[in-house]
């Protein structure tokens, strides 16, 4: 018996699935954040104004760079939506995703964890691919002001259109606390 394709979207998959999603479950991702962190020259800029794209950064990595404690937090995950792809059309989709994440990301499995009815943590997903940008990627930009990366991201566009992120976030989770996505959605008003 086969495996069943899951994807994690944490930014624009979030509110654009994949194509041939047959589920998707919501829930969340330990040990990363989600920071705009990626220089984008084919979504949201171009190559002669780059825009930034969110990506999920290994937390310890991220606060090793940002001078914090390396130690992950209770605070450190991302929530977002997991797609189970019809497996007729897997080969098609992991293709297709490959190339729209060749801007420096990184593919890997995770747990996607959710609350059940009793408000308990359980495994919604065992297996979902994630894409993560890495620390050494070309694209990787890392810690930017918060004033300077919200104008960034308001000025900046690319094929893909507006980013819609901290509204989809704010809509799906309204019980989440995402400080660092909403502080730069008021930065960007």
């Amino acid at each position: 018996m086969t495996r069943s394709y899951w994807v994690f979207g944490y930014g624009s998959l979030i509110w654009k699935p994949p194509p041939h999603a047959v589920e998707k479950r919501s829930g969340y991702v330990k040990g990363v954040v989600r920071r705009f962190a990626q220089s984008s020259i084919d979504h949201r800029g171009t190559p002669e104004a780059p825009g930034r794209v969110v990506t999920v950064i290994e937390a310890k990595e991220w606060h090793a760079l940002a001078g914090s404690n390396p130690d992950p937090t209770d605070e450190d995950f991302v929530w977002g939506v997991a797609y189970r792809i019809d497996p007729v059309k897997e080969d098609e989709v992991r293709a297709y995703l490959e190339h729209r994440e060749k801007n420096g990301y990184t593919s890997h499995d995770v747990h996607v964890y959710s609350m059940d009815e009793n408000e308990r943590e359980v495994i919604a997903v065992e297996d979902a691919t994630i894409w993560i940008g890495k620390l050494d990627n070309p694209a990787f930009v890392g810690y930017e002001y918060p004033d300077h990366l919200a104008a960034t991201i308001v000025q900046r566009h690319g094929p893909s259109g507006p980013n819609k992120l901290a509204e989809s976030v704010r809509e799906l989770y309204p019980h989440v606390r995402d400080d660092y996505l909403f502080d730069l959605e008021v930065g960007d008003a």
